[in-house]
């Protein structure tokens, strides 16, 4: 049998590696302080996007085959609500690439919570998908989350780094951490 490049080329699978850090970090949110999650989460998300840019292309899977999901919508709010808890008055920012902000006379908000649940979701499927080891169903994930990350998930998971930038780096919050990792931080 041969082996499919595109599926165990260099640039896919380190992109799996970072998505398995990613999906991991976002399922552990409650377990991390503010400053631990907003630290690790600003490191993740530019080398998340800067992995996707780099997935090989990949060529459409047949139509009429739509991917099995993994993460439901109890899953996607679990993350959501921990992110959002953890981030407290911190989680909401304004959305400056929303589609409607021509049209509108009033910021929009949105959510750091959301936008990371709304990557978590994408890549949570992907990273399923994936673990099956079947190669046309590897070849489809990696087709269909590279569509995504083109069309959705890559502006979401730049809005909530935007954010969590200006959250991680606040003054007051550096300050009240002494700006210093601790060794469980750095797990």
């Amino acid at each position: 049998m041969l082996v499919d490049s595109v599926i165990y080329d260099k640039n896919t699978l380190e992109f799996v590696t970072v998505t398995l850090e990613f999906c991991a970090l976002m399922e552990t949110a409650s377990q991390h302080t503010l400053y631990s999650f907003t630290d690790k989460a600003v490191k993740i998300t530019p080398l998340l996007y800067l992995k996707a840019t780099l997935l090989p292309d990949v060529e459409a899977p047949d139509e009429d085959h739509e991917p099995e999901h993994f993460i439901t919508e109890n899953t996607y709010e679990a993350i959501r609500y921990h992110i959002a808890n953890l981030l407290g008055e911190y989680d909401s920012f304004l959305e400056t690439f929303h589609p409607d902000i021509s049209y509108s006379d009033t910021p929009i908000a949105a959510t750091i919570s959301e936008n990371l649940a709304d990557v978590y979701q994408d890549l949570g499927d992907f990273a399923a998908l994936f673990r099956r080891e079947n190669e046309e169903v590897m070849k489809q994930a990696l087709y269909m989350c590279r569509e995504n990350f083109r069309a959705y998930w890559g502006q979401k998971l730049l809005n909530a780094l935007k954010a969590l930038h200006a959250v991680r780096f606040n003054e007051a919050l550096s300050s009240a951490e002494d700006g210093f990792l601790t060794e469980e931080d750095i797990e």
